[in-house]
């Protein structure tokens, strides 16, 4: 099995700044949860010569070469081509993907096929296709002098599926064993913080690993172990996880979830509670991020997004003495506006959240970052004050993680009375 990789993603765009290369961040936390230690990223534009090149310097220095981007059917994908020219393997067309690509415009796109797109089923000779259900564009794994290629689409959510269900356990059947890991996710301690905590934890052996990863506001740790088959590497991270979850306490919010939404939405479906929330400078991002969820309409009741005071005022109820006394970003405004989304909306709870996200303070002294949210509960309001760093977007990311944070807390009996 190969020990050493270099991943190099195909595109122009990659370096003009016109997308960003997310994808060999996530490559590499799979390659080394999987064994495999990556070496070097490479990005290389839309240029036969150049992507050569590339591959024959990458060749001399790794033992798997993970390419993403320039699988498509148009004139500048060109990936398939140069690779395999630099390593003397044949491009031959794949009679049993024509099909696949046939089925996913049918299917999808709702339109005929066209000629062009047959261009994807041409794939290295001998190769192992990796099929796409969820794009047009195959994958696959070949060998060639001693070097492992691998051909991984550019688009991200192609990318990571492939990766995930054929790259993955392709090179588990290379080395005879398997790789399984776990997602945990942490709000309300820094990177450090969690090292801090865990550094003793985080040089384990080569089999068994854990991994921060920071995030806007928050962190992630990867664990991951490999072993004969999936109840060995589950035994062997047991330990581990539960130590981690011993120093870390009400922090860790959540295995093998997308954030802290999702833990808030289970929590309120598990004791069968409605939601609903009002958000001033968060523009309704709590909302999106519920309902981003599958199945997310039988908890979350709907939103008002209360930008102004005058809506405020007269859809949530929010009462005038209380705006022209404390201002819009105030504790008692948070409050009423939780009140009255709850009322509007009949639901059993109730988040809203009033602040500044730049580029400007407010009139009373507020400077950017000032925000305040509340969540209403039949046991009374609770507020929590903020004071936010970074720019708009890094302020309403973190108002709305600190809100429905709030939430979680709630449902997980970390908080006892209200306002």
């Amino acid at each position: 099995m190969p020990r050493t990789a270099e991943i190099i993603a195909v595109g122009s765009e990659l370096l003009t700044g016109g997308v960003t290369n997310t994808n060999a961040a996530f490559l590499s936390r799979l390659l080394t949860a999987a064994g495999v230690e990556v070496l070097y990223h490479t990005a290389v534009d839309d240029d036969a010569a150049r992507l050569e090149k590339a591959v024959t310097i990458a060749r001399g220095r790794a033992e798997l070469l993970v390419f993403t981007g320039g699988l498509g059917p148009t004139y500048d994908d060109m990936t398939k081509t140069a690779v395999c020219a630099a390593l003397d393997t044949p491009l031959v067309f794949h009679p049993d993907i024509a099909p696949d690509i046939r089925r996913y415009f049918d299917t999808v796109f709702h339109r005929e096929m066209p000629a062009c797109n047959l261009r994807q089923a041409y794939l290295p000779q001998g190769c192992t296709v990796f099929r796409n259900p969820v794009g047009t564009a195959p994958g696959c794994a070949f060998t060639a002098d001693g070097v492992t290629a691998v051909l991984l689409p550019g688009v991200p959510s192609e990318c990571r599926y492939l990766a995930e269900h054929c790259l993955l356990p392709y090179l588990e059947r290379l080395h005879g064993q398997v790789i399984r890991s776990h997602d945990l996710r942490i709000f309300g301690l820094t990177e450090p913080q969690v090292q801090e905590l865990l550094n003793d934890l985080l040089h384990q052996e080569k089999d068994l690993t854990l991994a921060p990863y920071a995030g806007t506001g928050e962190v992630s740790l990867h664990l991951s172990a490999r072993a004969a088959d999936d109840a060995a590497c589950e035994a062997r991270m047991a330990p581990l996880l539960a130590e981690v979850r011993r120093r870390l306490g009400s922090y860790l919010y959540g295995t093998d979830v997308s954030g802290l939404e999702e833990t808030a939405l289970r929590l309120c479906q598990a004791r069968g509670l409605t939601l609903s929330a009002a958000e001033s400078c968060t523009g309704g991002l709590i909302a999106k991020r519920l309902t981003d969820i599958p199945g997310a309409s039988q908890t979350f009741l709907g939103g008002v997004v209360s930008y102004t005071n005058a809506v405020k005022q007269h859809v949530l109820g929010v009462p005038a003495s209380l705006l022209e006394t404390y201002g819009a970003v105030s504790a008692p405004v948070a409050r009423a506006m939780a009140m009255g989304v709850r009322v509007l909306t009949g639901s059993d709870l109730a988040l809203s959240v009033t602040g500044l996200a730049g580029p400007d303070g407010d009139d009373r002294g507020n400077p950017v970052g000032t925000v305040f949210t509340a969540l209403s509960t039949p046991q009374g309001v609770f507020v929590r004050q903020l004071a936010l760093g970074g720019d708009r977007e890094r302020i309403r990311t973190l108002s709305a993680h600190h809100a429905l944070d709030l939430l979680r807390r709630y449902l997980t009996d970390q908080m006892t009375g209200g306002e």
